[in-house]
């Protein structure tokens, strides 16, 4: 099963400066499990030591936020597109 993950600028460096990516899984976790098993460190930069995505990290399947779905236990299909996109703080002055 191939799921197309978008990596955002700020995390291209952890995987050789790859915009897309192609993992395996049949759940977001499981997807980011596999790109961490062959660019070690990427999954632990989204993902806290509680085993929860990092407040300042969204991510979607398809343009849908999985924190409204099954968080990282959000199923994914071949052909699903997951992007990975830190959130933007704004400050109004």
């Amino acid at each position: 099963m191939a799921v197309q993950v978008r990596v955002p600028p700020l995390l291209r460096e952890a995987v050789g400066g790859a915009r897309l990516l192609e993992g395996s899984g049949d759940t977001v976790d499981a997807v980011l499990q596999d790109i961490d098993r062959r660019h070690p460190g990427f999954r632990e930069r989204l993902i806290d030591e509680h085993g929860a995505l990092r407040r300042f990290v969204n991510v979607y399947v398809n343009d849908e936020d999985i924190r409204y779905l099954n968080k990282l236990a959000t199923p994914v299909r071949d052909g699903d597109t997951v992007s990975i996109l830190p959130s933007v703080a704004g400050g109004g002055g």
